[in-house]
């Protein structure tokens, strides 16, 4: 599974490195899954940005997968990313 990083969009602080997978990829269209690898909390909702394994980036929004915990100890959720914009 590919690695990646998450920041904010605001001042692109960074969160936490994560891997991810795609399930649907166009150039301003796509969406996928993706676990954090450190534990963080975060919300759901806009305002994150993910850096691919190439380092190209864009602007995404995140959902909780309630029914996806990863088992560990503290949990680690998967969550829904999606974007429109194109990866820069």
């Amino acid at each position: 599974m590919p690695t990646g990083k998450l920041y904010y969009s605001i001042d692109e602080k960074f969160i936490a490195n994560v891997n991810y997978n795609f399930q649907h990829e166009e150039e301003y269209r796509w969406w996928g899954e993706l676990t954090l690898i450190e534990y963080k909390q975060i919300k759901d909702g806009g305002g994150y940005i993910i850096e691919l394994e190439d380092g190209r980036k864009s602007r995404c929004a995140l959902k909780k997968r309630v029914n996806r915990a990863v088992t560990s100890l503290p949990p680690r959720y998967v969550f829904h990313f999606s974007g429109s914009g194109k990866f820069e």
